[in-house]
């Protein structure tokens, strides 16, 4: 379903229900990238998910990577320019879906050939595969263009049996990254469903590949406390997928948001996935709906609503990114795509939540709306953003460029979110570093 008609559909359910929350706190950001086009003319470029790379030697020139579909992927400056565009991989053969890329995640220092290589890690949703590529922090710093396709020419399907089933599109959607010692890992979606996927990244003669370690199925159908059951809204043969996920790279805890029910929290023992909890659900959990064939969506019968919903998420549930700071504690954040918020829970103890906020306009950015992915860097990056970044999609860029919708990403100072928050949250810059958190 798209972005548009969610958020009509979490519109009128919150004006049906009168569960609408509190206003939520306002941010503004202080960058934001080149709007790109989801038309013939932009290369059908259609922003997606964002993922910082800290730069070891001078953190104000760390970059910023952002998927963009079918058109691949672009590198920017913490200013929002573009220094270097990826296309996605064509079909490989007639009537084949071309590369698509939907989310990416850094791991750093894997060893690849020999070397300490710092990755970005792609889920190419056309073509089922993980694309990997390997950071080069002398380009970097030259100013010349910092990513190199490393990926294994053998990498197989992440989901699909065989090319033909990766043409069905039940493919590797969501992805998030974490290292464990010296091995690191990729936790993948699937899209339409409510799969999960465990791959454990390899060295192939210099070249990235994978392996399963482990599956995950959620529920698509859900027990009510009134003992009904009830199946989220969706079109006719697929099932509540994930997409937004981020791993707590110390507590080793996956959070997955699945879009139209809500937010997981998944213990990862060793190499597998261990106890699943809802931590929260979305407003529209357990309403009844029925589907509209002539105008192929779901429509929810908010007048019969049991009441079993969340307060703080607006279907879909999505992009989800970790704040860590000292002993433990620190943010989950996750994209209220329906309302155009972010709710912020604790990231120890129970997950209690803490509060939304919105990404508004100001004089140098428009806001936020409809946002995928999110990431958040606790550490200081030079001096536009010297107590941390917080990068979020916009799937509403404007101004408009007449009938074009742009997409983009917007970066904006973490110390800025947390001062907006009545009881500041916190700001670590020093208990927590990316680039050697396993």
């Amino acid at each position: 379903m798209s972005a548009s008609a969610l958020c009509a559909l979490a519109a009128a359910f919150l004006m049906a229900t009168g569960t609408a929350p509190h206003p939520p706190l306002s941010v503004t950001a202080r960058a934001e990238t080149p709007a790109v086009y989801d038309d013939e003319a932009g290369g059908n470029a259609d922003a997606d998910d964002p993922a910082v790379w800290v730069d070891p030697a001078h953190p104000g020139r760390s970059i910023v990577i952002g998927t963009l579909k079918e058109a691949g992927l672009d590198v920017y400056g913490l200013d929002g320019r573009r220094l270097q565009h990826i296309a996605a991989p064509p079909a490989p053969y007639d009537e084949a879906a071309p590369g698509r890329f939907n989310n990416v995640d850094i791991v750093y220092g894997f060893e690849l050939d020999g070397r300490k290589t710092d990755l970005a890690l792609v889920s190419d949703r056309g073509r089922d595969r993980i694309r990997a590529f390997a950071i080069d922090p002398g380009a970097v710093a030259a100013g010349r263009p910092p990513l190199r396709d490393v990926t294994a020419p053998d990498a197989a399907p992440v989901f699909a049996a065989d090319e033909a089933e990766v043409d069905d599109q039940h493919t590797a959607y969501g992805l998030t990254a974490f290292s464990d010692d010296d091995n690191a890992y990729v936790v993948a979606s699937q899209r339409e469903e409510a799969r999960l996927r465990l791959l454990r990244l390899e060295d192939r003669d210099g070249r990235i590949g994978y392996r399963t370690e482990d599956t995950l199925d959620l529920p698509d159908t859900f027990t009510l406390p009134d003992d009904t059951t009830w199946s989220p809204c969706a079109d006719p043969g697929e099932r509540p997928q994930v997409e937004g996920m981020a791993v707590d790279q110390e507590e080793h805890v996956l959070y997955a948001a699945q879009e139209t029910v809500g937010l997981w929290r998944i213990e990862l023992d060793g190499e597998e996935f261990d106890d699943a909890e809802l931590m929260d659900r979305v407003r529209e959990y357990g309403t009844p709906w029925t589907y509209d064939t002539t105008e192929e969506e779901c429509v929810l019968d908010t007048e019969n609503d049991p009441g079993f919903g969340g307060e703080h998420l607006s279907a879909d549930a999505e992009g989800v990114t970790v704040y860590h700071a000292e002993d433990g504690t620190g943010y989950v954040l996750a994209s209220s795509q329906g309302d155009d918020t972010f709710a912020v829970y604790e990231r120890d103890g129970d997950n209690r939540y803490v509060g939304s906020f919105s990404v508004t306009d100001s004089t140098a950015t428009d806001g936020v709306q409809h946002s995928d992915g999110a990431t958040v860097v606790n550490v200081p990056l030079g001096r536009p953003f010297p107590k941390g970044l917080l990068v979020t999609h916009d799937g509403e860029a404007t101004p408009a460029d007449g009938d074009r919708e742009g997409t983009n990403f917007k970066l904006t100072r973490w110390d800025a979110v947390a001062a907006a928050f009545p009881e500041p949250l916190t700001v670590d810059t020093d208990s927590f570093d990316p680039r050697t958190s396993d």
